[in-house]
């Protein structure tokens, strides 16, 4: 027995020694990591600034939050802001002497990659070289990558252009079958997003506006390809229609690539052009070290300040996406800030709660009344998302931003006949007439439908009221535009749903000169997550949880199923598009 105890408390000693060494070590890697951030770069001369495999162009600094665990720099998290800034200097930097475009699989939006590209095209306005690379390419890589002077193949990879499509999937079938009731009530004959719940195929009004928006993104993002590839639209779409991209040898025959070589005699040729010594060394600079090296880190001075709203809105106090809490406290602190003399909020977000969207939109209108407050959209700005924007001095939109979409639902499932089935009933005691309007297993009573249906049709006459202020537009207008139909950017502009067709370096700038600012330093809000903070955040245990499956059965199918589980996003009304688009 003593023995016994004698091995339990050694055991003991050596998990808590062992807890205490991963701690310190732990508070070493942070501190190292912190340090390395801070560290001075300099750009040596004859240098390439290279997008490579390891950029990941994000919108939002709450997007993509790394774990704290994972100190691993396999990714490197870039502002698509910062991104565009880094190509401009460049343009006008004598020691970088061209960008090279090494990317087979670039994670980044549509409308990021677009800015990427405008930039870029700039950029060779000053002579200088660009040339691309890539092995196994996807579409969104190569709609970056063929703005390049020269896109050189691997002798065995292939570029993975076919163009958009969209695959509608319907689950009234499946509902009825399996004995779950939907109720649904909405406004809007385009609010598709409770479709597949009402229809076993896709109505008319989402064919036609789904149609409409995959030509409009797929005619600017391949009139772009075509030009740059010095081809004729038609022969263009005779390439992409035959997927010949998927075969190296046609990937030159018909203009999509010059030459198939490896990726060694690539770098070879940089180093021809750059007429580098076999000594010398070929100098690749990260857009990440290249933007290190300029940016300003002591913040001081005016400020105008870009506030990110990326992700679906939400009622609550989390990091991540959009939560009101978090978001009015952000609005009041920028606000009460005399350092900030503007405000640019950059929304990229199809939209989630009303109640959430409308207690934003106040503390906006609050904060336009201090200070300029200019909205630039992202990927998406659409339902809430758009609903947001609402309290803006002035709008802009990318082309290909998915836009509008002002329409209100709710969708409220119940259980009555399944459980039936199985042997499953309810009885229900009240005090009042509808202390039971809606249950789980019941679904709505008559009136509660009909209050339901008051309150989505009472949001939605709210959700027009402030764009018609905005918009200076009739409600008759908007209503004509609206019904939860969504366009993009191009066509928002058409009919005066947004200001301008700019990026977010437009609105920055344009915010400066609405607040007399000569100069002025840009700083980002929500600040990303110190170390510790971090480290809180990665040990609940919920968020490990979500983390696992979100890898595991990827994020748009987490987003379904936090749809159904998650308590804070079921049974209100919603402002929410009811899909995304990208160019994979």
């Amino acid at each position: 027995m003593k023995s016994f105890f004698k091995n339990v408390l050694a055991n003991i000693v050596a998990i808590v020694i062992l807890c205490f060494v991963f701690f310190f070590f732990f508070i070493i890697m942070i501190a190292v990591s912190s340090m390395g951030g801070e560290k001075s770069v300099k750009v040596k001369k004859n240098s390439v600034l290279t997008i490579n495999l390891k950029t990941s162009i994000i919108d939002s600094p709450t997007e993509e939050q790394q774990s704290i665990f994972n100190i691993s720099e396999k990714n490197q998290n870039i502002l698509i802001y910062d991104a565009v800034e880094a190509i401009h200097k460049a343009k006008d930097d004598d020691n970088i002497k061209g960008i090279s475009i090494e990317t087979d699989n670039i994670n980044a939006g549509t409308t990021q990659i677009d800015d990427l590209r405008n930039a870029i095209e700039d950029f060779k306005k000053s002579g200088k070289f660009v040339y691309a690379y890539g092995n196994a390419v996807s579409q969104a890589s190569y709609y970056l990558g063929s703005v390049a002077d020269q896109y050189y193949l691997n002798p065995s990879g292939g570029i993975e252009l076919k163009g958009l499509a969209t695959e509608v999937t319907f689950f009234k079938d499946f509902a009825e079958k399996y004995g779950i009731g939907i109720e649904v009530i909405r406004h809007g004959k385009f609010k598709s997003a409770v479709e597949p719940f009402l229809r076993n195929d896709i109505s008319p009004e989402n064919q036609e506006q789904l149609s409409t928006l995959l030509n409009d993104i797929w005619g600017n993002t391949s009139s772009k390809m075509a030009a740059s590839r010095k081809m004729k639209n038609e022969e263009f779409k005779t390439v992409v229609d035959s997927l010949y991209g998927m075969i190296p040898d046609l990937t030159v025959k018909y203009k999509l690539a010059d030459k198939l070589i490896q990726k060694t005699e690539y770098d070879q040729l940089i180093r021809t052009k750059l007429s580098l010594a076999e000594k010398d060394k070929l100098n690749k600079v990260s857009l990440q070290k290249y933007i290190d090296s300029f940016k300003d880190k002591n913040g001081s001075g005016e400020k105008v300040a870009v506030l990110y709203a990326s992700g679906s809105i939400n009622s609550g106090d989390e990091y991540n996406e959009i939560y009101s809490e978090k978001y009015i406290k952000y609005i009041k602190d920028l606000q009460e800030d005399d350092k900030v003399k503007a405000v640019v909020l950059r929304i990229n977000s199809p939209g989630g709660s009303a109640n959430a969207s409308d207690e934003i939109l106040f503390e906006l209108q609050q904060l336009k009344k201090k200070k300029p407050l200019v909205v630039s959209f992202g990927d998406y700005a659409a339902s809430g998302g758009y609903y947001i924007a609402m309290g803006a001095d002035k709008i802009y939109s990318e082309p290909n931003t998915l836009t509008g979409s002002i329409g209100v639902f709710g969708v409220l499932p119940y259980f009555k006949d399944i459980a039936n089935k199985n042997g499953v009933r309810s009885d229900i005691v009240a005090t009042n007439a509808n202390s039971a309007y809606y249950s789980s297993l019941h679904g709505l009573t008559p009136y509660g439908v009909n209050l339901m249906t008051r309150s989505v049709e009472g949001t939605y006459k709210r959700f027009v009221h402030f764009v018609t202020q905005n918009r200076k537009q009739t409600f008759e207008q908007i209503d004509n535009i609206g019904g939860g139909r969504v366009w993009s950017g191009v066509r928002a502009k058409k009919i005066g749903l947004v200001d301008e067709l700019g990026t977010l370096n437009d609105a920055v700038k344009f915010a400066a000169q609405k607040a007399n600012l000569k100069s002025y330093n840009v700083a980002s809000y929500p600040k990303k997550m110190t170390a510790f903070e971090q480290i809180f955040e990665d040990m609940n245990e919920d968020d490990i949880s979500a983390r696992v499956i979100k890898n595991k059965i990827g994020k748009a199918n987490y987003e379904i199923l936090e749809q159904l589980t998650d308590e804070k996003l079921k049974s209100e009304v919603k402002m929410e598009m009811p899909y995304r688009i990208k160019i994979n």
